[in-house]
C-alpha cells in the first residue's frame, strides 16, 4: 500500500529541486575551469575583424574613438590605431570623391540600393528632388529636367535649361 504523504511534501521536494537547480546554475562559472572562455572570445575577435573590414576605416575610426572614450582603449593604442586607419580612411574618401564605389561597396545592401536610387533620381533646380524618375518636366514648376532635347536629341545636362544648347529649341514653357 502507498502511505500518504504529508500536507506540502509535494511542494517541499519541488522548491528544494528548484533552488539546488538554480544555485548550480550560478555557482557554475565559478566553479568551471574557464576553457570554454577562451573558445568563446576567438569568434569574437574574428567579428570584430571581419566587421572592421566590411564597414571600412571611416568606422574603425569611429569605433576607437568611441572605445577611448569609454575607456577601453589606453593612449598608446590609440595613437597607433588612428594613425593606421586614418590614411585608409583618406584613401576610402578619396576614392569616392573620384567616383568609385568604395564607400558604397561597404554598405549593407539595403543602404547601398538607396544610394544607386538617390544617384538616379532628378532634381529640379527649383523645387529639389522629383519623385518621377522618367520625367522630363518639373511637375511642379514646369522647367526641363535635364536629360535629351525632344527636337534633336542631345544631352542636356543643366537643370532648368529653357533652350537646347545645340539647336536652340525650346525646352520649358516660362
Amino acid at each position: 500500500m502507498l502511505a500518504a504523504l504529508p500536507d506540502g511534501a509535494l511542494a517541499l521536494a519541488v522548491g528544494t529541486a528548484l533552488a539546488l537547480g538554480g544555485l548550480s546554475l550560478v555557482l557554475s562559472p565559478l566553479v568551471n575551469d574557464g576553457s570554454d572562455a577562451a573558445t568563446k572570445v576567438k569568434p569574437q575577435a574574428k567579428n570584430m575583424q571581419a566587421t572592421e573590414a566590411e564597414d571600412g576605416a571611416v568606422a574603425a575610426l569611429r569605433e576607437i574613438e568611441f572605445d577611448r572614450e569609454t575607456g577601453k582603449l589606453s593612449d598608446s593604442d590609440y595613437s597607433e590605431l588612428k594613425t593606421r586607419y586614418t590614411q585608409a580612411a583618406l584613401e576610402e574618401l578619396r576614392a569616392a570623391d573620384r567616383g568609385g564605389n568604395t564607400v558604397t561597396a561597404t554598405l549593407d545592401p539595403v543602404e547601398a540600393a538607396i544610394e544607386r536610387a538617390r544617384a538616379q533620381q532628378q532634381s529640379c533646380i527649383d523645387c529639389g528632388p522629383r519623385l518621377e524618375p522618367d520625367a522630363v518636366y518639373c511637375s511642379d514648376c514646369g522647367r526641363y529636367m535635364p536629360g535629351n532635347c525632344g527636337h534633336c536629341g542631345a544631352k542636356v545636362a543643366e537643370p532648368g535649361s529653357a533652350f537646347c544648347a545645340k539647336c536652340g529649341e525650346g525646352l520649358a514653357e516660362e
